[in-house]
């Protein structure tokens, strides 16, 4: 007898339908034997399969079971399909019988999962991608881990289905256990509810650098620090997240996906929130912060591998990747982050197959002046300072808009100033200004950021006074600016005023966007 139930494919952080076939041979050759281009994990199911099938107290089919994933030419991994396999079996062998049950239709769901020697089933990645899949083919639903529910439901018009044991799944499909789909999630109620644990209030002094914050949360800039050690650059990329806007549901869907796909939902702080029964929400509710040590690989920070997965950047869609040390890493890894930076996405390519993650981030990085971590003063340590910075390529410095010195505070200051600007003031300002790029960008776009804006959209919703323009062509003869530099000027600009809530860009707004061109203009 055959038997089919479907599944997926996890390629990248997108779902492909998957069709598991098994079929029984009674009397031949006691085997069993899956085909459709298995990895390892999934070639090793099938002993993981017979033995829960046979310690919950069901038979195990005599002769040859043959397991075939289609299509067989994408290459299957991990152990999702656990779960199918062994429901295939039972339904090929008779254990179950579709037809005179009156459960629940295993034709209507996707389903997958991780079965362990007992018959519970574990959890697994990318269950929003099958969640999403289900819907994309009309499916009534998905059957998943009882741990992975939470994620599959923040796909809303789909049934969710989970289980904790193969005896539960078979008890389904019988009608001897009525089924209960998990309830929808309250996506935009998680996201409310979300907080950043630093506030721009424990940074003391640095107001000008708060300002540059300011300017890059409103616009979606690339920031770079340049500071002595121990000035709170690391605390204040930290606290960024916290003065940009929540993400919107659809933002968020895309990042949980992102997190899913390499299997980062399961506990830790990147669930972002909890339901009211104390279970993890399986929703990223909170932008992102990814940084990564200086000793990262370039796979580990672009993405990569033999089945390409997902890096850093990705993992920082929609929020900020931290770079400390920023000298520190090596050039060839940094170089690689060029047409990320530039496009907002990265595709990794591979004799079989090219796969493209979303990465749209923003750097923010930090580094001393030179090695030993302090401002240079004489011609000696300038010579240092000089040395230590061409660690950077000109080309990536030429990609981050905004260039600030952090500088040494004084005692004093640390020790009786007031505690300056908050993050609830700053993210007041970040929401005005943005809510100001939304009117213009117009609905069509409404996540276009100024950082996003292209030169000839530039020409049309970046109008410049006459000084304005005097000024800033001053500036890139003077300075030898690069025609990049010249539409980052234009965007950081345009930012500014908009802070302002100025239409037209005048030359305080120039002058200040020039300003932050700090490596350029020699420290």
């Amino acid at each position: 007898m055959l038997a089919r139930v479907q599944s997926y494919i996890l390629q990248g952080i997108d779902a492909l339908p998957c069709e598991i076939e098994v079929d029984v041979f009674e009397g031949a050759l006691n085997k069993a034997t899956v085909v459709g281009l298995p990895d390892a994990a999934v070639k090793e199911s099938v002993e993981r399969v017979q033995s829960a099938v046979m310690n919950v107290g069901y038979r195990w089919p005599g002769g040859r079971v043959l397991v075939n994933l289609a299509p067989a030419e994408l290459r299957k991994e991990g152990p999702i399909y656990d779960l199918p396999i062994a429901l295939g079996t039972l339904l090929a062998d008779g254990t179950v019988n579709p037809a005179k049950a009156g459960g629940v239709d295993h034709r209507a769901f996707l389903i997958g999962g991780e079965l362990a020697l007992d018959g519970r089933v574990r959890p697994i990645r990318g269950v929003i991608a099958m969640a999403a899949l289900a819907k994309q083919r009309g499916l009534r639903g998905v059957v998943v881990p009882a741990e992975n529910a939470a994620e599959a439901a923040l796909v809303p018009g789909i049934e969710v289905l989970g289980v904790r044991t193969l005896v539960e799944l078979v008890g389904l499909l019988a009608g001897q256990i009525e089924p209960s789909a998990h309830s929808p999630v309250d996506v935009e109620s998680l996201l409310r509810a979300a907080a950043s644990e630093v506030d721009f209030a424990e940074v003391r002094g640095q107001e000008s650098v708060k300002r540059a914050v300011t300017v890059a949360a409103a616009g979606g800039h690339n920031l770079l620090l340049l500071g002595p050690a121990g000035t709170g650059k690391t605390m204040m990329a930290k606290a960024l997240p916290g003065v940009l806007p929540p993400m919107s549901p659809d933002e968020a869907l895309e990042v949980t996906r992102i997190y899913s796909a390499v299997g980062l939902l399961k506990g830790g702080e990147t669930a972002g929130a909890r339901d009211h029964e104390g279970a993890s929400a399986g929703l990223v509710a909170v932008r992102p912060v990814r940084s990564p040590h200086h000793t990262a690989s370039a796979i580990a920070v672009i993405g990569g591998g033999a089945v390409p997965k997902p890096g850093e950047i990705s993992l920082a869609h929609r929020g900020v990747l931290f770079l400390d040390e920023l000298p520190e890493f090596p050039r060839a890894v940094l170089d690689t982050l060029r047409q990320p930076l530039e496009d907002g996405r990265v595709t990794i390519a591979r004799s079989h197959s090219a796969v493209t993650f979303p990465a749209s981030f923003m750097l923010v990085a930090a580094m001393n002046p030179t090695a030993k971590g302090h401002m240079p003063t004489d011609a000696a340590g300038r010579r240092e300072m000089e040395k230590y910075l061409s660690r950077v390529s000109r080309p990536l410095i030429d990609r981050i808009d905004i260039h600030v010195e952090a500088p040494a505070v004084p005692w004093k200051q640390l020790t009786e100033g007031p505690r300056g600007t908050s993050s609830a003031d700053i993210r007041q300002r970040v929401e005005a200004a943005r809510a100001r790029q939304r009117r213009r960008q117009g609905a069509a776009q409404p996540s276009l950021l100024n950082a996003r804006l292209k030169g000839k959209q530039l020409d049309v919703l970046a109008p410049m006074t006459d000084p304005a323009r005097q000024l800033l062509g001053q500036a890139i003869t003077e300075l030898k600016l690069s025609a990049r530099a010249y539409d980052k000027i234009r965007r950081v600009a345009r930012t500014i005023a908009d802070l302002a809530d100025r239409d037209t860009l005048d030359e305080a707004d120039v002058a200040e966007a020039v300003q932050y061109r700090l490596l350029d203009r020699g420290v």
